[in-house]
């Protein structure tokens, strides 16, 4: 097989680096027509480098995720916003758990400043991160750790967590397709955030723009099992309406806040969702 052309290596570089590129835009930065960067992606793509997506590609696969340690790269920006915007969401005093991911992470990071917190957590990054402070307690689910990016998942995660009723779960996927499902490449992880979703009063979602071009194997659940989606920008009209449709409040955190036509909040079993604070 013949080696990349430097253009390709850079744009595999880019990829990687934002989660996606675009054909104008590579077409602009490296002044060639559009025609001849179609022709890169079309390779990289056949060489499983890139996936390819309306306008561009992406790093992602349909079967396999990009390692843990690149996945911290992509969108950077967008994941800390999401992280800042969601952390609002949840009060003092409130009990949630967190699951796998890099974008879940953030939110874990952004929770510093919070007081009487009970994180349970399946993601022992999460715990890293959180286990110092002296106002929150950490639980973290038992069960064997994955090299790849220190998650636990498996049967004793799964009962762990059922023993318990928590406020809210702050939750990452893999992808979300057109549908309103929510994908992961794990089955036992997909187990584990199911059992976080139906044991918690109020389910949000963080997820940046690029998971609506992502595609995964295996369904965690629906767009219709999620209380508040908070995301960097909700550029997709299909999402949108299926959003509204289930009542779903969306908050772009690097957009204009609440979503227009959104539902308002809502009390949950006496825990309010405090979305204005999202704003």
């Amino acid at each position: 097989m013949e080696r990349l052309n430097p253009r390709q290596q850079e744009i595999v570089t880019l990829a990687r680096a934002s989660g996606r590129v675009g054909v104008e835009e590579l077409a602009a930065r490296f002044a060639v027509t559009p025609q001849t960067i179609r022709k890169d992606l079309n390779e990289l793509c056949d060489r499983r480098l890139l996936a390819r997506v309306h306008g561009g590609a992406t790093v992602s696969s349909g079967i396999e995720n990009v390692g843990y340690e690149a996945r911290r790269f992509i969108a950077q920006e967008e994941k800390r916003a999401i992280g800042e915007a969601a952390a609002r969401l949840i009060p003092n005093g409130a009990s949630l758990f967190i699951n796998i991911g890099t974008t879940t992470e953030e939110v874990a990071r952004a929770l510093d400043g919070h007081e009487g917190l009970l994180v349970i957590t399946n993601n022992l990054n999460v715990a890293t991160l959180l286990y110092r402070h002296p106002r929150i307690e950490v639980i973290v689910a038992g069960g064997p750790v994955r090299r790849a990016d220190a998650g636990i998942v498996g049967p004793p995660a799964v009962e762990l967590i059922r023993q318990f009723k928590v406020d809210y779960a702050v939750i990452g996927v893999s992808a979300i397709d057109q549908e309103g499902a929510l994908l992961d490449y794990d089955y036992r992880e997909a187990v584990v955030s199911q059992a976080i979703i139906d044991n918690s009063r109020e389910v949000v979602l963080v997820a940046d723009r690029l998971k609506f071009d992502r595609s995964a194997p295996v369904r965690i659940g629906r767009l219709s099992d999620i209380d508040v989606f908070v995301t960097d920008r909700m550029d997709s009209p299909t999402l949108t309406t299926l959003c509204r449709s289930h009542e779903v409040q969306v908050i772009e955190a690097l957009g204009d806040g609440q979503l227009p036509g959104a539902p308002p909040p809502q009390e949950l079993d006496g825990v309010s969702a405090r979305l204005a604070a999202a704003r």
